[in-house]
């Protein structure tokens, strides 16, 4: 079966700022035909669980604390893309509105829980890498809904 990338948190991993997971009912559709590599970038970066809440400001990840954790969000996202590269994967299913893994949007740096258009850190890597990125949404409206048979 083909291996898709997938935020740890999506499958219930308790690796999300706050100590929790976000586990989505939809994962277990998706496992009848695909294989799936969960990461959590920033836990791979470095970061501990649970950690202060971050946001993407320009091209800095700053914590609601003032601490810069650019470099720790990189060294997570290139840790991810390796693995996912040693299992050729080519699709990704990430958690939307992270700094690491939002795929349409990010929250919009100023810890009053708006959102913006943008990418997380990972998401940019995997797309410049030809990974295609989506929500849990759309990945299951796109090849498991419609492709039943």
């Amino acid at each position: 079966m083909e291996v898709i990338l997938i935020s740890a948190c999506l499958v219930g991993e308790k690796t999300r700022y706050d100590g929790k997971g976000k586990y989505n009912p939809l994962v277990k559709e998706i496992l009848k035909k695909y294989d799936l590599l969960p990461i959590c970038p920033e836990v791979l970066g470095g970061l501990k669980t649970p950690r202060d809440p971050s946001e993407r400001i320009n091209d800095e990840v700053i914590t609601v604390n003032g601490k810069n954790v650019t470099k720790n969000y990189h060294e997570g996202a290139l840790k991810a893309y390796n693995a996912a590269n040693f299992q050729h994967v080519k699709k990704a299913i990430l958690q939307d509105r992270s700094p690491a893994c939002g795929v349409h949007q990010i929250h919009n740096g100023r810890f009053d829980n708006g959102l913006i258009n943008g990418k997380g850190v990972l998401t940019e890597l995997l797309e410049r890498k030809n990974i295609v990125c989506y929500t849990i949404e759309e990945f299951y409206e796109r090849f498991i809904k419609y492709n039943e048979n």
